[in-house]
């Protein structure tokens, strides 16, 4: 996949989980990657260690993706840095919390809402000018936009349903600057966010229900990003959503 060496790319939300195994991917091709995190400063370091360890380069850049305004500066300070931007993989995103639809506050909605959506939206926004050679836009949505989500998990999946959907709406709208947009859909990951939103028992019956009877892990997560963010693989691919669950959920 050599011709993803010297690639700039935003992986919003890599300090963690599938964003620092994406990262960390990207690195060991030759990317420049820039590595951003809201509150996980020292994994986000580890992550850009190891992206300069494997050969790439790394920018670590911190911000609140819930607001605009931070969306336009962890792009302009990639810019700034690497001078544009070849791929923006949007990341960044949580379940937040499990909320009953009776209990849903104006306070919960845009919290899940605005980390969801509008950090997609709006980092798309302000990356698509400096995609000046094309180029490849990731959205990570989730086997919870097909399926509807767990049990207090429906805003949340909603607003990954937006991703899915949008993903499609963005493809026909950029591809005559030379930008494909496509999306990647986990099931069942074994990452921080599990640990933190899902308990042993929910895990459990969740893994019940998958073909292969286990969950996946984050390494199984990365081919489809790099099929993605590499032209000589997937150019003409664009609007596409590809599943990572196991048999989970097939559409």
């Amino acid at each position: 996949m050599d011709d993803l060496k010297g690639k700039v790319v935003l992986v919003t939300g890599s300090s963690t989980g599938i964003g620092a195994g994406v990262a960390k991917a990207l690195g060991a091709l030759g990317c420049k990657v820039a590595v951003h995190y809201n509150s996980s400063k020292d994994a986000a370091i580890a992550v850009a260690k190891a992206v300069e360890e494997s050969g790439g380069e790394s920018l670590i850049v911190q911000g609140d993706l819930h607001k605009t305004a931070e969306c336009e500066r962890v792009v302009k300070a990639t810019v700034e840095r690497f001078k544009h931007i070849d791929i923006l993989i949007n990341n960044a995103g949580a379940l937040v919390k499990r909320v009953p639809i009776t209990d849903i506050t104006d306070e919960v909605f845009d919290d899940i809402v605005d980390l969801n959506v509008r950090s997609m939206m709006m980092c798309t926004k302000y990356a698509v000018p400096y995609m000046i050679n094309g180029g490849s836009i990731i959205n990570l949505t989730s086997i919870a936009a097909g399926t509807g989500g767990g049990p207090g998990a429906g805003l949340y999946a909603g607003s990954k349903g937006f991703v899915s959907t949008v993903t499609k709406g963005l493809a026909k709208e950029l591809v005559g600057r030379g930008i494909r947009v496509n999306a990647v859909s986990p099931g069942v990951i074994t990452t921080p966010f599990h640990e933190k939103f899902s308990t042993p028992e929910q895990l459990e019956s969740m893994r019940l229900t998958v073909p292969m009877r286990r969950l996946g892990t984050v390494d199984e997560c990365i081919g489809a990003f790099l099929y993605f963010a590499s032209e000589r693989l997937s150019g003409y691919v664009t609007g596409q959503i590809i599943e990572v669950n196991g048999g989970q959920y097939m559409p």
